[in-house]
């Protein structure tokens, strides 16, 4: 592990449009590597994350890579969406120098404990839940005082460490982690103090290469794990098979999930189930309920008090593109579920919403069969306004199973229609099954754009 930065040479590969290579490069920078940033965007794609880093005048080379800066270098960092097939990667393998990754620089380096979030749907609001109960928990404890604080990042969108100087060993650390992430982090033999998988279906097959490759991803969260952690998985029959091998032994296994709507936690080994019948969630859906038993029993594993885990969540707020209520008008309510980028992303989503729906799905073809969610739109949704090279195809899905649905050739013409149809009473759900690179940089643009013709400016 370098220890020593001053002049040492990195290559941070993959800048990002939305700033993920910039904690890295800023954190770099700061030691004193001397670094160069590439990426294969040009630069009006890269300005956001540009303009954070405009004061360092690193040398930048973008719109394509040079063989030379994964050759002649002492280290690349990597962005964990960068495939592991990469002709650039294989040329710094080549030339004998190192590969690593900003989450993987910081788990190195992390004196605090550390609760590791993954599952294919709902591992953000899940992390979120979890940063908020432990803070609240932490805070109870420290009247005043500033040890003991929770730090909330990984993928959930913050780089944690340009903050490493300041976490503690007093400290809790709690990472959302995808699985590009955990692809390499049996790099450096890591695994979280407390695992939470939350769920794991077929997703991201198309850079995984197989559900067996991608499954194998989200389960080096548990790996490495040591005597004495802990694993809190949901109470699935399905996804206890799946760790099995790995967590067989582990006397710390806690499983959660719900009776009716209360949920409800129980300790491997032990018949008693630990039960939250006060919870009271502000946000909709069974699977939001299914995420705060998660919370609740991370919250009752490190030994927050329940009424504070309980308390805390009360006052949850729906995170950005996750079921959250963007517009309401003439009656019409509108929900922003733009990370809902799988199938079962957006059957949860489908059955979340307690009114009558009009759904906008589609978008970049994964390779995710997409019929789960096209019988759940028929049955489910008065319309189904379907765009993105999977649009066709949902269509006549929906179609097939007896539902009412047409293709439009964007976004902007799918709400309009939507808007058409709807009636006082009902429910507007950008809800897609897929991601958004066919048509925008990410979930993050397509989100915000519904956002702004939800509520009203069609310019």
């Amino acid at each position: 592990m370098i220890q020593d930065w001053q002049n040492k040479r990195v290559t941070v590969m993959g800048l990002g449009g939305f700033g993920g290579g910039v904690g890295v490069t800023r954190w770099l920078a700061a030691a004193g590597a001397k670094i160069v940033v590439t990426d294969k965007a040009p630069a009006e794609k890269l300005r956001n994350s540009l303009d954070q880093i405009a004061d360092l005048h690193l040398p930048l080379h973008l719109d394509g890579h040079d063989a030379r800066d994964f050759r002649d270098t002492d280290l690349v960092i990597v962005n964990p969406a960068v495939p592991e097939t990469s002709e650039y990667l294989q040329l710094a393998r080549d030339a004998g120098v190192p590969i690593t990754t900003e989450i993987n620089l910081f788990v190195e380096r992390c004196p605090a404990r550390c609760v590791g979030i993954t599952g294919s749907v709902g591992k953000s609001t899940v992390t979120a839940m979890i940063g908020k109960v432990l803070d609240e928990g932490t805070k109870a404890r420290r009247p005043g005082g500033t040890e003991g604080r929770v730090w909330v990042g990984g993928n959930i969108g913050r780089s944690l460490l340009e903050g490493l100087g300041r976490i503690t060993a007093d400290d809790i650390v709690v990472l959302e982690l995808s699985s590009f992430q955990l692809q390499r982090t049996p790099a450096v033999g890591w695994s979280p103090h407390v695992a939470v998988v939350t769920n794991i279906t077929p997703n991201h097959l198309d850079w995984h290469g197989s559900f067996e490759a991608y499954v194998a991803a989200k389960l080096n969260l548990v790996r490495f794990q040591q005597p004495g952690d802990v694993v809190v998985i949901q109470d699935v029959p399905k996804l206890r098979r799946m760790l099995a091998p790995l967590v067989s032994d582990r006397p710390g296994i806690w499983r959660y999930g719900l009776d009716g709507d209360v949920p409800f936690a129980a300790l491997d080994g032990d018949d008693r189930r630990l039960r939250w019948e006060k919870l009271k969630l502000p946000v909709p859906g069974r699977h939001n309920r299914e995420n705060a038993a998660a919370a609740l029993t991370v919250a009752q594993a490190l030994g927050v008090p329940g009424e504070i885990a309980l308390s805390a969540l009360a006052t949850f707020e729906a995170l950005p593109h996750r079921l959250q209520r963007v517009a309401e008008r003439d009656g019409v309510t509108y929900y922003n579920d733009s990370k809902s980028t799988t199938p079962e992303a957006a059957v949860t989503a489908l059955r979340a919403i307690d009114a009558p729906l009009l759904v906008i799905l589609g978008g970049y073809d994964k390779g995710s069969d997409l019929r789960p969610v096209a019988e759940q739109a028929a049955r489910r949704t008065r319309f189904a306004a379907c765009i993105g090279k999977t649009g066709p195809g949902l269509a006549q899905l929906v179609q097939a199973a007896g539902g009412d649905a047409a293709v439009f050739p964007d976004l902007r013409a799918a709400v309009r229609a939507c808007r058409e149809r709807a009636r006082p009473g009902d429910v507007v759900l950008l809800s897609p099954a897929c991601a958004s690179w066919d048509q925008f940089v990410d979930y993050r643009a397509r989100g915000d754009l519904f956002t702004k013709l939800a509520r009203g400016d069609d310019t």
